[in-house]
């Protein structure tokens, strides 16, 4: 049997958190809430759903993933796959046996859940958000012939492969930096249309002003980056 677990960065996020862990097929290992420094109760509610509760001070994205790999790199046990979704209940948890079905068929490393148009809620994305999954996707595809279509932040991968690409972005550049890595260790990787809905709460990252110009600068900065290396 395949060993899966899932890792969900949350910050304030408890009026989703418990609908996200409930909705997760019972044929996850272990899921993995890393609470990040929420000012609310989405840490006891998680707990009480029957999440491990993982605590990462320092804000970020990318700390709060990281937390939970570093927790997993522990165990005697680790696992086949590490899901990642976010705790805002935007993605549907019980679509995860999709994500991972190309995984366990086919020996694909790599996958991403991708918020295509047809799938996706009226309003569910920024229209900063389209533009900058357009931009970014179609800079990869010009400078590193990717296919990807989405940054989408629900995703599955191998562990081992995960461990390989020695993941460091602390914030927004964490999902972008997965997909140009795998690019580079020439990972295998698709993508599969996922249903998408309008999240809970407020985006930390495309509702406000702010998050959106340093998300943007983030992604952009991965790119280049890797484009001249």
């Amino acid at each position: 049997m395949t060993h899966i677990k899932v890792i969900i960065p949350a910050f304030n996020e408890a009026g989703s958190i418990a609908k996200v862990i409930h909705e997760i097929p019972d044929t996850v290992s272990e899921i993995v809430v890393v609470n990040n420094n929420s000012s609310d109760e989405t840490a006891q509610i998680a707990e009480n759903a029957g999440a491990t509760v993982l605590s990462e001070k320092k804000m970020g994205y990318g700390y709060a993933c990281l937390c939970g790999i570093r927790y997993i790199e522990q165990q005697s046990k680790t696992p086949d796959i590490i899901v990642f979704i976010d705790g805002d209940y935007s993605d549907y948890p019980e679509d995860l046996h999709r994500i991972v079905e190309p995984i366990i068929d086919q020996d694909i490393d790599f996958v991403i859940g991708a918020r295509v148009k047809e799938k996706r809620e009226k309003g569910s994305m920024t229209p900063q958000q389209i533009f900058g999954n357009w931009l970014a996707t179609f800079l990869m595809k010009v400078l590193f012939r990717a296919t990807f279509t989405d940054l989408g932040p629900f995703r599955a991968i191998k562990y081992d492969k995960l461990l390989t690409l020695e993941m460091e972005d602390k914030t927004y550049g964490w999902t972008v930096e997965m997909q140009l890595k795998a690019l580079k260790k020439k990972l295998t990787y698709t993508e599969v249309p996922v249903r998408y809905k309008k999240r809970i709460g407020i985006s930390k990252v495309s509702g406000t002003v702010k998050g959106s110009i340093f998300a943007g600068i983030k992604i952009l900065g991965w790119i280049f980056k890797y484009s001249i290396k």
